[in-house]
C-alpha cells in the first residue's frame, strides 16, 4: 500500500521514488538472468561431479572383495583449502585445494593393488568434497536468484504500477483542483462585474 498525499510535495516524492526504481529494474533483471545461467552451469557442474562419484564408487565395488584386507585409516582427508568470489554479486565460497595424504605402509608386505586402492579413494574424497561444495554453492546462487526474482516481481507487478497510479491520481486531483479554483474564479469575476454593472445603472438613474 502506497502512501500518499494530495499536494505537489507528495507528487514530488512519489515521482523520485518510481524514476529509482524504473532506473533500477534493468540493472536487477540483468542480475537475475546473470543468476539463471550461473545456477544452471551451477547444476550441470554438480550433475557431471554426481555421475563421476558414481562411477568411483561402481569401481570401488567391483574391488570389494579386496577392501576386508585393506586399511582404510591409511588415506587422510587433511585439509580443504577456500576462496571467496563473487558471482553476480553473490559471494560465494572456492575450493581452491583438497589436501589429502597417504600414510606410510610396507610396500613389500602389502598386497599389490594397495596403490590402486590409495588411488582410488584419493579420487572418490575429492569428487565427494568437490560435489559437496558445488551443491553448497549451488543453494546459495539459487538463494540469491529467487530473492533477486522476488524483488524484480515486487518492483514491476506491485511497486512500480502502484507509484504509477499514485502519480495519476494525485494530477488528477491537482489538476480538478486547479479547474474548479479557475471556474470559481470565472463565477466570482462575473458576479463582481454583474454587481458592478447593477451598481452603475443604480447611479444612472439615481442621476437621472
Amino acid at each position: 500500500m502506497i502512501r500518499f498525499q494530495y499536494n505537489k510535495t507528495s507528487l514530488q516524492q512519489i515521482e523520485k521514488q518510481l524514476k529509482m526504481r524504473q532506473r533500477t529494474l534493468p540493472i536487477i533483471k540483468s542480475k537475475e538472468t546473470a543468476l539463471r545461467l550461473e545456477v544452471k552451469r551451477c547444476k550441470e557442474e554438480v550433475e557431471r561431479l554426481e555421475q563421476e562419484l558414481q562411477q568411483q564408487i561402481a569401481g570401488y565395488e567391483r574391488m570389494y572383495a579386496l577392501w576386508a584386507e585393506f586399511d582404510a585409516s591409511l588415506v587422510e582427508l587433511k585439509d580443504v583449502e577456500l576462496d571467496v568470489k563473487k558471482i553476480a554479486g553473490v559471494r560465494v565460497p572456492i575450493l581452491t585445494n583438497i589436501r589429502l595424504e597417504a600414510r606410510p605402509f610396507g610396500i613389500f608386505s602389502a598386497p599389490k593393488w594397495y596403490f590402486d586402492g590409495i588411488n582410488l579413494l584419493h579420487g572418490l574424497a575429492k569428487t565427494a568434497v568437490e560435489r559437496e561444495f558445488a551443491v553448497a554453492k549451488c543453494d546459495l546462487l539459487d538463494h540469491a536468484r529467487r530473492k533477486t526474482t522476488q524483488k524484480v516481481n515486487l518492483f514491476e507487478k506491485v511497486q512500480i504500477p502502484g507509484f504509477q497510479e499514485a502519480v495519476r491520481k494525485i494530477k488528477r486531483f491537482m489538476e480538478d483542483e486547479e479547474n474548479l479554483s479557475k471556474s470559481s474564479q470565472k463565477i466570482l469575476k462575473s458576479l463582481q462585474e454583474k454587481r458592478a454593472a447593477e451598481e452603475e445603472e443604480t447611479k444612472k438613474g439615481g442621476n437621472a
